[in-house]
């Protein structure tokens, strides 16, 4: 299915990511909190608020660009687990995070969620974190 021109990313998720790339489904979007790698895919289909309510081929899409995100994102960083989670309280739009973890980070084993303050990217931070994420951009755009 063609990416709709109706899609309008979520304000709070404009505010809170930066833009990394796109697939055929999804925006791909970097949290701008450098504590953990954490990276968004946002299915770019207008009112879509749960999995369900896309049409079964983006559900098996999504699936797939989700799996290939978590294991690329592994590989890169190295974590101890990957948390993926599509929880929508704050911001309705369907958006799934894929959070790397590890043992003794400042959330452990919690979740990340309301923990402490986001911390920021530096311009420096940031192009080191698209340097580490490009093989994972790779894997996403080529699907495996």
């Amino acid at each position: 299915m063609p990416r709709s021109t109706e899609f309008r990313l979520h304000e709070r998720l404009q505010a809170d990511t930066l833009q990394l790339g796109s697939t055929p489904l999804c925006e791909i979007r970097l949290m701008n909190d450098r504590t953990w790698p954490w990276v968004l895919l946002v299915p770019a289909r207008p009112g879509i608020r749960e999995i369900y309510q896309l049409p079964e081929q983006d559900q098996y899409q999504l699936l797939r660009e989700s799996s290939v995100l978590s294991e690329a994102m592994m590989d890169v960083f190295g974590g101890h687990k990957i948390n993926v989670a599509a929880l929508g309280n704050m911001v309705p739009q369907l958006h799934l995070h894929h959070i790397v973890r590890f043992e003794g980070d400042p959330a452990w084993p919690g979740p990340v969620w309301g923990k402490q303050a986001p911390v920021a990217y530096t311009d420096e931070g940031l192009a080191e974190v698209r340097v580490r994420l490009e093989p994972v951009l790779s894997r996403l755009r080529s699907g495996s």
